[in-house]
């Protein structure tokens, strides 16, 4: 009887440990598609807000939602579907993104999160979403109709795994990849304005963070793997450098070996985030400074069963 009670008590500690999770809150509709995020609030808050995007190859899926483990370190965390490609072009999932940041800030006060105390996360299309808000997130309109439309989609600091940031030099100088080249498979994705040297030019230049840093962005920190093959280490070591010259913060992690991910030491990374967004949200000191340059550490790949 003594035993069945222990476990008893064990299970209800470890349930009462899992965060709440309110499922499918619409941030908006257009095209006859209503789009989701699941919204995780922790056991125990502390009145910041984690946006985790949902996006692989700018393919979003409700299948690939979970909390990451943020709530465990009291991050209300608001996990974000998107418009998938190729129905929807990658000008139009940025645009999903920053009405989904303008919906959690219009309604933070609900979730009780402070509305300048938000960060968001993501790897790959999601890093890219991720610096893209970073870098040209920005107020709302102030005459909208709608009074999320009003609020702003700028968002408080960043923490994301290697992400493109600029598609016109992809792997080397001048190597354009907006739908043709290394991600031709991707045309549909970027849509008829990628049909010409021209138009692909523009919307490159449109869709790369790295044209659009700014002194005045939120705090940046990017892990990324200098073996990775679908994403240059280049993307992220130029990022770096341009945050650099116009003097924001700005931190990048280079694995050692490491791929388009699939290494053992990314919980080990993503505590590292934690640590920044406690910093820069939160204003708790992290276990060791961050250097705010770029540092090297070796990988160990996750062997296959």
């Amino acid at each position: 009887m003594k035993h069945l009670l222990f476990l008893a008590l064990i299970t209800t500690s470890l349930l009462a440990q899992e965060p709440e999770r309110i499922r499918d809150v619409i941030y908006t509709k257009h095209d006859g598609v209503a789009l989701t995020m699941d919204v995780f609030k922790p056991e125990k808050p502390n009145g910041a807000g984690v946006i985790k995007i949902v996006s692989g190859g700018w393919k979003s899926n409700h299948n690939g939602i979970s909390d990451g483990g943020w709530p465990k370190a009291g991050y209300t965390t608001f996990v974000v579907v998107h418009g998938t490609q190729p129905r929807f072009q990658v000008e139009e999932i940025v645009a999903d993104l920053n009405r989904a940041v303008r919906f959690v800030r219009a309604n933070a006060a609900s979730y009780g999160v402070d509305p300048q105390k938000l960060g968001v996360t993501g790897s790959s299309a999601g890093g890219h979403l991720s610096l893209m808000l970073a870098t040209r997130g920005g107020p709302g309109n102030a005459k909208a109709a709608d009074p999320i439309d009003r609020e702003s989609s700028a968002v408080n600091a960043v923490a994301c795994f290697y992400p493109p940031t600029d598609y016109l030099n992809w792997f080397e100088p001048g190597d354009n990849a907006v739908g043709i080249g290394k991600l031709e498979a991707y045309a549909a994705a970027f849509g008829p304005k990628a049909a010409t040297p021209e138009g692909r030019e523009a919307l490159g230049r449109e869709l790369s963070s790295i044209y659009w840093v700014h002194k005045e962005q939120p705090p940046i920190f990017i892990v990324h793997g200098d073996a990775d093959p679908q994403v240059s280490i280049t993307q992220s070591e130029r990022f770096l450098k341009r945050c650099h010259e116009v003097g924001t913060v700005c931190e990048l992690v280079i694995r050692q070996g490491a791929g388009h991910g699939g290494w053992q030491e990314m919980p080990q990374d993503t505590e590292r985030m934690v640590e920044w967004f406690d910093l820069q949200l939160l204003g708790k000191q992290p276990s060791k400074p961050f250097t705010l340059n770029v540092s090297s550490l070796p990988s160990t790949p996750v062997k296959k069963k």
